[in-house]
This record gives structure tokens, sequence and C-alpha cells, in this order.
């Protein structure tokens, strides 16, 4: 959805209520006047991280030879997951940065209810996927159903570094695990326009929800899009919401200005972004880039159903 301006039409008062306006707002602000607590602290609607500045944290996959940054979620102490309380993220249980040395590896996790999304930003390596060992490159992506175990591990010169996605599924059926393991790389999806946003925008559509037939792979039921963004120079998606969905952007490349939030009048709050920056936005924050004049950016991007939000599928709905 897009944020359209709306006129505003300005009524005439008269003067005893203007003066009136005027006294009130000249009035000299006191403490009487703040009704919020001592020590209140009001929820944000987006989150900023830079990969390059965010420090490791021990977690469960870390070991001597694999490092993790955890950008939201779990290992981050400022914005955990929400199954702590007092969490604004919702459906995102993790999302952060693991970098695995030249001949490591990461411990082998497995998780009942949290579905996981690797996607390789550098380097070569494999991720262990059950009992099958996936060789792993530059640009590819992996979907990881709850409850299969699985790792990375890197038998190169090189380090290995993979954004980790991990989503509740929680309140979700189960569904049959696929036959194969769904992995496929980012350059091999085709670039095709979506509607309703600019023709200066194309998306290479990665992973949608399951009953779909647009994405690379449809299979998600929290997830509903992770997708690449590669926005022309001077271009722009459009600033826009989602009522029901909280979704991540990082700047994989390029630079220019990101949306996040809103004023009363509509207009979105626009901050300068460069790579390795993340943005996590909760359900119904504006979202949107601007990429710089002269500026090709690609903009990695993920959108999870807000907890109790998700539509129901029907037969209809699946076709």
């Amino acid at each position: 959805m897009i944020f359209q301006g709306a006129s505003l039409k300005v009524r005439t008062v008269s003067a005893f209520a203007g003066i009136g306006m005027i006294a009130a707002l000249c009035a000299p602000f006191t403490p009487a006047q703040d009704n919020h607590p001592q020590g209140w602290k009001v929820d944000p609607t987006f989150l900023h991280r830079n990969t390059a500045t965010a420090p490791e944290e021990t977690s469960d996959i870390t070991t001597p030879t694999c490092h993790y940054k955890p950008l939201v979620g779990v290992g981050d102490p400022e914005n955990p997951p929400a199954s702590i309380d007092g969490s604004i993220l919702g459906s995102v249980s993790r999302y952060g940065e693991a970098i695995v040395d030249p001949n490591g590896s990461c411990a082998s996790v497995q998780y009942p209810q949290e579905d996981q999304i690797y996607v390789v930003l550098d380097g070569t390596g494999a991720a262990t996927y059950a009992d099958q060992d996936l060789p792993l490159k530059t640009e590819d992506f992996l979907y990881i159903p709850a409850t299969v175990a699985h790792a990375l591990k890197n038998r190169s010169a090189a380090p290995l570094t993979v954004m980790v996605m991990g989503f509740h599924t929680q309140g979700y059926p189960a569904s049959p695990l696929p036959a194969q393991p769904l992995k496929a790389n980012i350059e091999d999806v085709p670039i095709e326009l979506v509607r309703g946003h600019p023709d200066t925008t194309h998306y290479r559509l990665l992973l949608g929800p399951a009953g779909a037939t647009r994405d690379r792979f449809d299979v998600g039921h929290v997830v509903t899009s992770l997708f690449l963004m590669e926005i022309d120079p001077g271009g722009t998606n459009h600033p826009h919401h989602h009522i029901n969905a909280e979704e991540i952007y990082q700047v994989i490349s390029g630079h220019g200005d990101i949306a996040a939030g809103s004023g009363t009048d509509g207009v979105e709050g626009r901050y300068p972004a460069k790579p390795g920056d993340v943005y996590f936005y909760r359900a119904n924050a504006t979202v949107g880039f601007y990429s710089a004049p002269g500026v090709q950016s690609r903009i990695l991007c993920v959108r999870s159903w807000h907890p109790g939000m998700a539509p129901k599928r029907t037969a209809a709905s699946d076709q």
C-alpha cells in the first residue's frame, strides 16, 4: 500500500480562539505535563543495526572457528526474540551474521519450532542438512524447515559469511519436509517487476508463501516473502507499509536513503544507508528505499506474518 498525501483544509478561527491558542503554545513546559512514569521507554517502530559494528556474541552455533553477530532476536541483549517479555519482535526469532573461519565449522543445531533461511553473502563452504552435505557459494540461499538438523562448515582458505534468519513456527500447521533440500542461487532467479511498484525497482523473488506460484520456492508459512531488490540509480520502490507483516531490509551494495517510520503528515523518515545496514520494521511501519543518483543498490529483504495476522488459507487461495 502506498501512502498518499492528503490536502489540509484550514478553518478560520475567531480572534479570541486564536489568542487562546497562542497562549497555550507559549505556556512554559513543566514536569507536571509529562504523564509518563519515570524511566518510561517508548517502543520503537523500527530498529537499525550494521554488520560492521555489531559485536560478536556467544550463541548455540558458535565454536572457536564460528562467530555470530546477532542483529535482532536471539543473542541481541537489547532486542530479544518475541518469547522474551518486552520484545518488539513478533515472528522473527533471529537475524544475524555468521562468519566461519577457513577450515572451520559451526555447531549443529535443530529447532522444533523455528524455520530458518541461510543466505551466503561471501565465500564458499557447505551446509549439513539432516544427513546431507550441500555445497554453498556466494549468493546461495537455503530454506531449512523446523526439525531439520543443520550446520555451516568451511573447507576453503577464505572466510564464509552467511546471514542466518529464523522465524517462529508455533501455532502454524506442520508441513511435510521437502523431498529435497530447497537451495538455489540468487543470480539464477529471474528479474521481474512487481505490480504496484515503480519500474525502477527490479525483483528476484526467492521464497514465498506455500500455495503461491510466483517465487523460486513457495513453501513459507511464517515467511511470506524473501526477495532481492535491484534499484536503478535514482530509483525507488516507493515507501509503503504492510499492516499484518514485519520486515527486514539489508543493504548488500550501493547506497542511498532508507525510509523508516513516518510523521503525522505521512511523509516518511529518511536515513542515509550503506552496505551492511540492517533495518527491522514492526508491522504497519513505513518501509522503502531510495537509491542514490548514479548508483544501483541491491537490498535483501525478508517479510514474515506478525503472529495471529496471517490470512487463513483456503483451497481457492492456493490456486
